[in-house]
């Protein structure tokens, strides 16, 4: 940015041009609940970063109460490649449904963990087998959380599926951020769940009840059950928590929480019971 201003493409009268565009980056300090875009602009604003009720929406009062438009880095840097080859060329790469490149960041058990630019609508498998080398170990896969934190766990049958934002619901969970978690099958996913509601937890920002309380209640119960003291009924608990976060908060923090633990329960339920009634991890057994 500062050498963009040195050679007079960024600030006042660009080039002559009488076109003034400034910029400027502000630094956060990682909050997670500050990619919900009121949250990020409370921020900014230098105030605790919560999500705002809306409306007005950012386009309507945003920033200092103006309006304000928020994307992704990501976005904005497919723009100048738009304008270089044109939306008809752009929209050739990728699916038909949803058209341009996309980065995924691969990670935990794969042989090449990684950030791979790939054309929107590439399955999982290709992912995970082509790109990222495939499972460690030549271990077989168990399953995989292909959007991030907040999106549901998929179980191997469905990596066939397109990594875009039509396909990925249809095979019970979304694309988010493109960031795909891979577990082999030496991963406990109790504790995979676990340990993601202790992040929703400290993660939450606390204005919301269902989701300050509610979450803090899954990681304790599920931190029983990880623990070998979990109890009848633990499992119907998780699931009742969880229903009563989901479509109740400001944000989709609280229902990123509930809907991954209704996930795991759904997929993983033999490992969520031996550990409650057999006091035991069966990939520990």
């Amino acid at each position: 940015i500062k050498e963009a201003y040195e050679a007079g493409l960024l600030g006042e009268d660009i080039l002559g041009s009488g076109f003034t565009f400034h910029l400027a980056v502000h630094q956060g300090a990682g909050a997670y609940i500050c990619g919900e875009e009121t949250a990020l602009i409370d921020s900014l604003e230098g105030k605790r970063g919560q999500p705002r009720i809306k409306p007005p929406f950012p386009v309507n009062a945003g920033a200092w109460g103006m309006p304000t438009v928020v994307n992704n880095v990501e976005t904005l840097s497919n723009v100048p490649y738009i304008v270089e080859i044109g939306g008809e060329a752009y929209s050739k790469i990728g699916s038909p449904e949803c058209p341009g490149p996309k980065l995924y960041s691969v990670s935990c058990c794969v042989k090449r963990p990684g950030v791979y630019e790939l054309p929107m609508g590439t399955t999982l498998r290709e992912i995970i087998y082509d790109h990222a080398g495939g499972i460690r170990q030549d271990r077989p896969l168990k399953a995989v959380i292909p959007g991030g934190i907040s999106t549901p766990v998929l179980t191997p049958e469905k990596i066939d599926c397109k990594m875009d934002f039509v396909n990925m619901p249809k095979a019970g969970s979304m694309l988010g951020s493109g960031a795909v978690m891979v577990f082999d099958d030496t991963v406990c996913m109790v504790k995979v769940c676990w340990r993601a509601m202790k992040f929703f937890e400290h993660e939450s920002c606390g204005k919301c009840t269902p989701c300050r309380e509610g979450v803090g209640w899954l990681r304790t119960i599920l931190e029983r059950i990880e623990n070998g003291m979990g109890r009848q009924g633990d499992l119907e608990l998780l699931q009742d928590v969880a229903s009563n976060i989901q479509g109740k908060t400001f944000c989709p923090l609280g229902d990123g929480a509930a809907i991954v633990t209704l996930a795991f329960i759904r997929d993983f339920a033999d490992e969520f019971e031996a550990h409650i009634k057999e006091r035991r991890c069966v990939v520990q057994a």
